[in-house]
């Protein structure tokens, strides 16, 4: 099969499992990388090109898993997040383009600094703090999550890309007992309402950590409390606390000025 038979047959195979023509279309430029080894450019530039059987092979082996809701990420083991690629499990949330943006909020606004104290809260596969250890000289970042299985993966991943950031188990319902004064905090903790679960897709659910994405409908600050209250006691001068929000709760924020993400929804609020 010429490359691009198979690329429109990728994206129509993957469009229903995806939701939609535009994730099939970021899925397909992933499998180009994985399966093919190359990048969009190189597969445009050659659409004759002869697929091998074995490549059709694969791909139909990872297209049954993705059938059976296995996240892409999850099965390639890996997922892209700013400019980097970094080990993901069932043991972490996969990192989400609206999070890079978060990223850039703070490197906006604090990339000129030296010797930052940057504290990220619910690190997870630790995607925010290595961005931030990668884009901000001399930061020093610590990163902070309550389960040691993530902890393993965020410090595997700090060892892969060469960074030097500090990962400490700790829980954010009791984070007084994290001592330091810090110039940024940055959290992305669950958000998503319990009762926002029957709209989603059946690959998130089944698959990425329930404690990683869910609050209940009646306490939507959980998370967000804590971490106000602490940053409010531990904050450097002229230090700031940023976060990613859920948009049906942005008006909890108060205080804070709120930032849309590219889709045009609250998606950040930014406090000092």
């Amino acid at each position: 099969m010429e490359l691009a038979d198979f690329r429109r047959k990728i994206i129509s195979e993957l469009t229903p499992i995806a939701g939609s023509a535009d994730e099939a279309r970021a899925m397909e430029r992933i499998l180009l990388e994985e399966v093919l080894l190359m990048t969009p450019a190189q597969a445009f530039a050659r659409p004759e090109f002869e697929v091998p059987d074995f490549i059709e092979a694969r791909y139909a082996h990872i297209l049954e898993r993705l059938r059976g809701g296995e996240p892409l990420q999850y099965l390639l083991g890996h997922a892209r997040f700013y400019g980097m690629t970094l080990r993901v499990t069932p043991a972490v949330l996969i990192p989400r383009p609206e999070t890079e943006q978060l990223v850039d909020l703070i490197v906006d606004r604090f990339g000129s600094r030296a010797d930052l104290r940057v504290l990220d809260l619910g690190t997870g596969s630790g995607c925010i703090a290595l961005a931030l250890a990668r884009s901000l000289k001399f930061a020093r970042v610590t990163g902070v999550d309550v389960s040691e299985a993530a902890l393993e993966v965020a410090r595997a991943n700090a060892a892969e890309q060469g960074l030097d950031v500090r990962f400490i188990q700790g829980d954010i319902l009791d984070l007084q007992a994290i001592p330091g004064e810090w110039d940024v905090i940055v959290s992305n903790p669950p958000y998503v309402l319990r009762s926002e679960a029957a709209g989603m897709e059946r690959h998130v659910l089944d698959h990425e950590p329930e404690g990683a994405l869910f609050v209940p409908d009646d306490d939507p600050m959980r998370f967000y409390q804590p971490a106000i209250d602490y940053w409010q006691s531990h904050h450097s001068a002229g230090g700031m606390l940023f976060f990613e929000i859920n948009p049906l709760c942005a008006r909890l924020f108060t205080g804070a000025d709120i930032e849309r993400d590219f889709y045009g929804k609250e998606r950040f609020a930014i406090y000092g």
